[in-house]
């Protein structure tokens, strides 16, 4: 059965209950009329969170009189069987994970961040299993669907099912947007045009042309940067280390460029950013179950997801009417990146149609700065697959001695062990 026949989508939300799953249901009630959906399935395993979220987004549908079928489920297979898209946006561990992820690394020294350093390689380790469930799922139930994932770290988390077999995913960030709207909001006139390379959370933009006239050099000069994110302690330094770099960088590159900064900052703010955000999502929580609420309010835009719903529903508008509309998200490599693997995950700009995100040709990267920095990281992240399909300690250890943020082999060790431990309940693949 086609989608012409089904009378609309089937968009299945897996990790519904996400306090950000409202602004998703904005930016499909805002696309209505090109994107039809027949269901919303609204899936999630926490029956309290999947209730007062789901609820609320059926209200917010009632009072655009959209009339999409929504249904609230803790089954997966029901959620995903014959859906046309599956948005996936987990969080194994759910926040406490978070806050353990972000709390022990300091007591050896280390950065604790949800998706950087060793807090985004447990992240990983504990999302992997999960996700490539999902995607065997969905395979079977559905094997003509898109997975569009928003689970972080999205980049290492898309290349993970992507090895484990499953090929028709794209994976997505929301700062790639944020970042090209930025320098556009400050270089407001003419034509403009950007070149954007990366990884997820360690990208850049190399290149700007103003009306055809390479700019790059004379916009660093005068300070352009990327925007402030909620979730990321601001830096004193970002036109000093814009000018280093040569690009204008991802905000979560200074958790590289300035971690001493970071480090300091995190310890001193007295309580990590999971635990602001278990309090944040609890007051979003009480907001949602109040039955008048039929709109996402503004205490949303204090989570670090701003432009989340445009991200993942321009791209689903994308995939389905077939546009070749650009979008910059996570794909296999190919051959777009020559000092890369082919079977990389990399985060570019691809033109989108129904049959996936294909990669724009880049203009040559000459700073051998960034492609110094994306080999190395992405080694980490090659490594941190493996280890997560397979439960392997050898290739935990690799990714943790290559990183930057890490490197010390007993101190990593160290720390890996207590992680390990703490999150053993989410990591079967291990042997413990």
């Amino acid at each position: 059965m086609n989608m012409s026949e089904k009378q609309g989508l089937k968009i299945a939300i897996i990790g519904s209950g996400s306090t950000y799953t409202p602004e998703l249901i904005d930016g499909f009630i805002r696309l209505r009329e090109t994107l039809p959906v027949r269901q919303f399935m609204f899936m999630d395993i926490d029956d309290r969170k999947r209730t007062i979220v789901g609820e609320l987004c059926i209200r917010m549908l009632q009072e655009e009189k959209m009339d999409s079928e929504a249904i609230l489920t803790a089954d997966l297979d029901e959620a995903v069987r014959d859906a046309d898209y599956v948005i996936t946006q987990i969080r194994v561990g759910k926040l406490p994970a978070r806050i353990l992820d972000e709390t022990i690394p300091p007591k050896y020294g280390l950065l604790g961040q949800e998706t950087t350093g060793i807090g985004g390689f447990m992240k990983a380790q504990r999302t992997i299993p999960v996700m490539c469930h999902i995607a065997d799922r969905v395979k079977e139930l559905a094997p003509e669907a898109f997975i569009i994932n928003f689970t972080n770290p999205s980049g290492i988390i898309t290349e993970a099912v992507m090895k484990h077999g499953f090929k028709r995913i794209i994976g997505l960030c929301n700062v790639p947007i944020n970042m090209t709207s930025s320098v556009r909001e400050q270089i407001p006139n003419g034509e403009l045009t950007m070149d954007y390379v990366g990884l997820n959370h360690l990208s850049w933009i190399y290149h700007i042309e103003q009306d055809g006239r390479d700019i790059t050099k004379e916009a660093i000069r005068q300070g352009v940067k990327s925007e402030r994110m909620n979730n990321i302690p601001p830096s004193d330094l970002d036109r000093e280390i814009t000018a280093v770099a040569g690009a204008v960088y991802s905000p979560y590159l200074e958790y590289y460029y300035d971690r001493e900064h970071k480090k300091k900052h995190n310890l001193d703010s007295g309580k990590c950013r999971g635990e602001e955000c278990m309090e944040i999502e609890e007051q979003l929580l009480a907001l949602y179950s109040e039955k008048t609420l039929c709109r996402k309010p503004e205490l949303l835009n204090k989570r670090g997801g701003h432009r989340y719903s445009e991200v993942a529903v321009n791209l689903v508008h994308d995939l389905y009417n077939n546009t070749g509309n650009v979008n910059i998200v996570n794909v296999r490599n190919g051959a777009t990146l020559d000092f890369l693997e082919p079977d990389d995950v990399v985060e570019v700009a691809c033109a989108i149609d129904r049959d996936g995100a294909h990669p724009l040709p880049l203009r040559k990267i000459d700073n051998t700065h960034i492609k110094t920095m994306m080999e190395t990281v992405k080694e980490y992240e090659r490594q941190t697959v493996n280890a997560g399909l397979a439960g392997d300690r050898t290739a935990a250890l690799r990714a943790m001695v290559v990183h930057p943020l890490m490197g010390d082999y007993t101190t990593s060790q160290k720390c890996l062990d207590e992680m390990l431990n703490a999150n053993r309940a989410y990591l079967p693949q291990y042997k413990f």
